[in-house]
């Protein structure tokens, strides 16, 4: 998984797979969802990002053990 924030467009990307993609659905303005052909998540942008989320340039990832 891999994130990159876009100051210059103001654009938020994540990435889950590296999978191409096949479709893409803007499921609310301005946040995309991008699918691969078996209908996967793969990935999401949020545009206009500085004004929906709280930092778009700062990120926390945590991993929980089962």
């Amino acid at each position: 998984m891999k994130a990159d924030y876009d100051s210059q467009v103001d654009i938020l990307t994540v990435v889950f797979s590296d999978a191409p993609v096949e479709e893409s659905d803007e499921v609310k303005p301005g946040v995309i969802i991008d699918y691969d052909a078996a209908g996967n998540v793969i990935g999401m942008e949020i545009l206009d990002a500085s004004q929906r989320v709280q930092n778009p340039s700062a990120m926390e990832f945590a991993v929980r053990a089962a």
